[in-house]
């Protein structure tokens, strides 16, 4: 082993300690709730500007480029699929080359009706191992990548492989960009931590997944999440139970619960079938769990109670494989869903923070 290759396994190795120093002294899943000394935060009414925003932003501690998708295969069976890049900085000014404080996180995951497989990787800032570009855009760590292959983010490829499964998926955005919150501006507690919000949410998707069986081609919806952030969380919330559904109407909906501290935060988006977005008042947005599945030695709930009064929306959302654990650094769950009762549709669904029993 080379020199550069020998140090960069010692750097993987010391983002691995990172890891599990940080979560098990941190404030908040992932740290996400301790004090962002030195960092930039979130203000009310800065505008977001693109392509800019869909680029990396290095002063602010904590960010996500978050794409999940429904897929239907050819043989008939439905597929959920995970791509997400997760950039960490251990300070708050960028540097060049191997002197970059910023650390990244790749998690591919494919959930089935029967299994679910993931995948992580880890890689340092500065040397080209991962990283993104707002224009053109393109995010890659290794050789898993979403990369635009037109302007702006509307039109992309997105890659992953692992030992069990690999895809190779083109999408196509069908609607306008949609901003959270006060215009990307997303409160995240009654104390007002925040993060910058947006998605694209309505992307159309086909192309093919392999798994052990063999490939199949498929097709469906995806959602593109963005956030970025220092300080998200309180210090004393444990997690999120984080929803995107899509009704059969053509209408949308993204709600979170925050736990933890006295009560629970929740918020959200309504997105018209048009693409027009209204944000949801803290507690607007209900979400109360119904049943609950083991899996890692924790109890998760899989099955749960939606409520919106004000779009007359009561629903039942269900886990499509109820065991779909990421056993990653920072363990969670994640998996498509589907909706039923008021509205019927189909979504995905992300559970942090729900520790061993």
């Amino acid at each position: 082993m080379n020199a550069r290759g020998s140090f960069t396994r010692i750097c993987l190795y010391c983002i691995a300690l990172l890891a599990v120093a940080t979560s098990a002294h941190a404030q908040g899943f992932a740290g996400l709730g301790t004090e962002a000394s030195g960092f930039a935060v979130p203000e009310r009414g800065a505008a977001l500007d693109f392509p800019r925003d869909h680029g990396p932003h290095p002063a602010y501690r904590i960010e996500w480029w978050y794409l999940t998708a429904n897929l239907k295969g050819e043989d008939g069976a439905d597929y959920g699929i995970q791509w997400t890049l997760f950039r960490s900085a251990l300070a708050p000014h960028e540097q060049s080359g191997w002197a970059s404080p910023q650390i990244w996180m790749g998690h591919a995951g494919l959930t089935t009706q029967r299994a679910h497989y993931f995948s992580e990787r880890l890689a340092r800032g500065g040397i080209g191992q991962a990283g993104v570009t707002a224009s053109p855009f393109a995010a890659w760590i290794d050789d898993w990548e979403m990369r635009a292959t037109d302007t702006g983010i509307d039109a992309m490829t997105l890659t992953a492989n692992a030992p069990a499964f690999s895809y190779v998926l083109d999408l196509e955005a069908q609607g306008p960009l949609v901003l959270h919150g006060d215009k990307g501006y997303s409160v995240k507690s009654q104390s007002g931590q925040a993060s910058y919000y947006y998605s694209q949410p309505r992307y159309e998707v086909s192309g093919t997944l392999t798994l052990p069986s063999g490939p199949v081609t498929v097709a469906g919806q995806a959602w593109l999440d963005r956030e970025w952030s220092s300080q998200p969380l309180d210090e004393d919330q444990s997690g999120w139970d984080w929803f995107s559904l899509s009704f059969e109407s053509g209408e949308k909906l993204m709600g979170f619960v925050l736990r933890g501290g006295d009560r629970n935060f929740t918020s959200g988006t309504w997105i018209a079938a048009d693409g027009t977005a209204t944000a949801l008042e803290p507690g607007q947005f209900a979400a109360t769990p119904l049943d609950f599945t083991s899996v890692e030695r924790r109890s998760v709930p899989t099955r749960w109670q939606v409520n919106l009064p004000d779009r007359n929306l009561s629903a039942i959302v269900e886990a499509v494989y109820p065991k779909a654990w990421m056993g990653t650094a920072f363990p969670y769950w994640e998996g498509p869903v589907r909706v039923s009762g008021s509205h019927s549709g189909m979504g995905y669904l992300e559970m942090t923070g729900y520790e061993p029993e």
